[in-house]
């Protein structure tokens, strides 16, 4: 299998990309990212040289037509999984146009360029495009319920309106040109080489550096949490076994209160560090205003996937939550890298954008 990830150096795409070369050694990788600030090709220094011949990395946009007609021209790929996109709420409220360029037109660009390549190579069964979008599209639940794939679609943000828009794009190429498309709608990821703007990697090093603690509101907004190995099991299984022009939710039907993650990430915290009583981390807890359009509530029923590719989460919260603060704890210096945007120079020494090529 010769397969196109976008988005590989972002956090899932760099779990997928890991993951998948650890179980799937007869897939051959082509890793496409921009490398925007969240995109870190440093994340597979450790591979081994030896499995080189199973990857390559292109830095370049999705956006760039160019770019992509080119892939295809010098790779015969068997598959795209869709990775690469904006992703942080926050960020899509203070700037949504980056949004809309990257989650829609992107999307868009790539679409079009592989029903142009499906249509050359003659064989219907032989290519499809796995793309990965979120429960956010849903909007917010109130206390009960859960998120089927028959939910219409209701988005808060310009983030979840970017990727609502998106995802009724490849629904479309399905539908219209009969280009074999699968959505994934997944509930929120952790796990390693996540960027330390989010919730869990950002608590983590504000506790154990004794910063503050900011949590929305009153903390009790609720999220289905989805170890990210989990989910990279669950993409894999729906790219091979997945039926074109369906959608498969993917959650870990472990909902917590943002507030509860805080308190047993200090927990964890506490032990490592040898801090108890006035001096534990639940002090550090800091209630801000909250952001707008806060969703109460994402809860995903996966249900479908279970019953129809046998898949399901192999980890249980506490102790994949647990080997998340060991794995951040022990690696600080790619979180120093990042944090202080070394791995930028990193990037510009070492990789030459694609981005250049003739429109």
């Amino acid at each position: 299998m010769n397969i196109l990830v976008t988005g590989g150096a972002g956090f899932i795409g760099t779990n997928f990309i890991r993951h998948a070369r650890a179980v799937k050694p007869d897939w051959r990788i082509v890793n496409l990212d921009a490398l925007t600030y969240a995109g870190n090709p440093a994340n597979f220094e450790d591979l081994a040289p030896k499995q080189a011949e199973r990857y390559r990395f292109i830095r370049g946009d999705i956006g760039n037509a160019s770019l992509i007609e080119q892939i295809f021209s010098e790779e015969s790929l068997e598959g795209i999984i869709h990775f690469a996109a904006e992703s942080h709420v926050d960020r899509s409220i203070l700037g949504p146009e980056k949004f809309l360029e990257t989650n829609i037109m992107g999307t868009f660009r790539l679409l079009d360029k592989s029903l142009k390549f499906w249509k050359t190579i003659g064989r219907p069964d032989g290519f499809r495009f796995l793309h990965i979008s979120t429960d956010e599209v849903y909007g917010s639940l109130g206390p009960n319920g859960y998120f089927t794939e028959n939910t219409p679609y209701d988005p808060s943000s310009p983030y979840s309106a970017s990727k609502a828009a998106s995802d009724h794009f490849v629904n479309a190429y399905f539908r219209t040109y009969d280009l074999p498309t699968i959505i994934t709608n997944c509930s929120n990821n952790y796990g390693p080489y996540q960027f330390p703007e989010k919730l869990i990697p950002l608590m983590i090093l504000n506790i154990l550096e004794e910063k503050p603690l900011p949590l929305y509101g009153d903390g009790k907004n609720v999220r289905d949490w989805l170890y990210v190995i989990d989910h990279c099991d669950g993409l894999i299984k729906v790219f091979e076994e997945g039926k074109p022009g369906e959608t498969y939710n993917i959650g870990g039907g472990e909902e917590r209160q943002n507030i509860e993650i805080v308190h047993l990430l200090c927990d964890l915290m506490d032990k490592r560090l040898g801090r108890s009583g006035r001096k534990s981390s639940r002090g550090l807890i800091h209630f801000v205003t909250d952001r707008p359009g806060h969703d109460f509530r994402y809860a995903i029923d996966s249900t479908k996937i279970q019953q129809e590719l046998g898949w399901s989460p192999n980890h249980r919260f506490e102790e994949a939550l647990e080997a998340t603060v060991d794995w951040y704890m022990n690696h600080m210096g790619w979180v120093n890298s990042v944090r202080s945007g070394e791995y930028r120079k990193w990037i510009e020494l070492n990789y030459e954008s694609r981005n250049k090529l003739a429109k």
